[in-house]
């Protein structure tokens, strides 16, 4: 056998060795309803009767992964209320958004889906949660969702 035909067939072609053999993720894409909405908790509002105030729980390390593709997703998730009877509590709300680590969502549904669970659990006068995630293929996207009364014409967003 000559070198030269040697060093092809010991050798791997580049583009054999390019060639990805498992498409799929290296991990488990969840579905949505695999986040319980139970891990949030309320709490009293003691001054519900001497003043409104307007609550903002930013969380700017947001992740879910596109369902699409498997890639992870990233941004920030802007919580916005007027509490009524009850306060979110923070650290089961932190809890509550680390779920959706692995969860394959869309933006447009993540957002709604965080809207109506603190909303189930606490009650708000009103309550806007915005989703600003990073860019992906030069195109950023902010999602806004709202619920609740309006003031002026105004909302609370």
């Amino acid at each position: 056998m000559e070198p030269a035909e040697q060093d092809r067939r010991e050798k791997p072609q580049v583009n054999e060795m390019n060639q990805k053999k498992d498409t799929d993720p290296p991990f488990t894409i969840q579905s949505p309803d695999t986040v319980q909405s139970d891990i949030l908790t309320a709490m009293a509002y003691q001054y519900r009767h001497m003043r409104e105030i307007d609550i903002e729980i930013r969380q700017p390390e947001f992740t879910s992964v596109c369902p699409m593709t498997g890639l992870p997703d990233y941004g920030s998730i802007i919580i916005t209320y007027r509490p009524d009877r009850h306060l979110l509590e923070l650290k089961s709300l932190k809890y509550y958004l680390l779920q959706y680590r692995n969860v394959g969502i869309f933006y447009e549904h993540v957002v709604n889906k965080i809207l109506e669970d603190i909303s189930g659990v606490i009650l708000p006068e009103r309550i806007v949660v915005r989703g600003e995630f990073t860019a992906r293929g030069g195109i950023t996207a902010n999602v806004t969702a709202a619920a609740g009364i309006q003031e002026n014409g105004h909302d609370l967003a």
